[in-house]
């Protein structure tokens, strides 16, 4: 399938739409007793349309849909107040393609099972930020496959804390919600060498939120 801003199910080549049967399946079986079919294809289908309008992706587009997917579908769970008790934050910025992915790469590095998190961007990029893969890299973290991706209104609601990088009024606010708004310079078009000291301060606020959550990190 090309690039288009229109999704239509009947554009989908063969490929494609055996791809998301089986996504559907895998995800059926994953939520069963929780969702049912029509709401897995629903969220599993909005997803793909989501990513489609992406070129970069276009080859791999079933895969983040289920992805996609899967994330929202437990987000959902939560907000209908199925939670198994750990902290969920999700980090935002313009494009989920440097700074958010950073933090999610250390939160989730660090945190481990005691801890989820989530990123997106109110205007994803096609691609994470090379320089911000290699700084990671770096730190013994591999954030290469991970991919950009948007927000969605389950996802904020079921996230204990928010936290902002850049996005400002793009970002969604919710009432009762905490926000921490982490104002850090974007690594976009900047080297690795200048993406080092982003990468080291976005550790150390991880680290601190972690703590401030009581999630024992190594």
């Amino acid at each position: 399938m090309t690039s288009s801003s229109t999704y239509k199910r009947d554009d989908l080549s063969i490929d494609q739409r055996l791809a998301l049967a089986t996504a559907a399946r895998r995800l059926g079986e994953e939520f069963t007793g929780v969702f049912g079919a029509e709401t897995i294809e629903r969220f599993l289908h909005t997803s793909y349309e989501q990513f489609a309008t992406k070129a970069a992706v276009a080859n791999f587009l079933p895969l983040l849909a289920e992805r996609f997917a899967r994330q929202r579908l437990h987000a959902l769970a939560r907000v209908e107040g199925k939670s198994d008790g750990r902290p969920i934050v999700l980090f935002l910025c313009v494009h989920n393609a440097g700074r958010s992915q950073m933090a999610l790469g250390f939160f989730t590095h660090l945190a481990g099972e005691h801890a989820v998190g989530w990123s997106g961007g109110s205007e994803f990029a096609s691609e994470i930020n090379p320089a911000a893969v290699a700084s990671m890299a770096e730190a013994g973290i591999d954030i290469s496959r991970e991919f950009p991706k948007p927000w969605t209104e389950e996802i904020v609601r079921a996230a204990d804390v928010v936290v902002t990088m850049g996005c400002g009024d793009a970002c969604p606010v919710y009432p009762g919600k905490r926000y921490l708004d982490w104002e850090l310079e974007d690594p976009a078009g900047l080297s690795v060498e200048q993406v080092r000291p982003i990468r080291d301060e976005i550790e150390r606020r991880v680290r601190a939120l972690l703590a401030e959550l009581n999630v024992p990190v190594p």
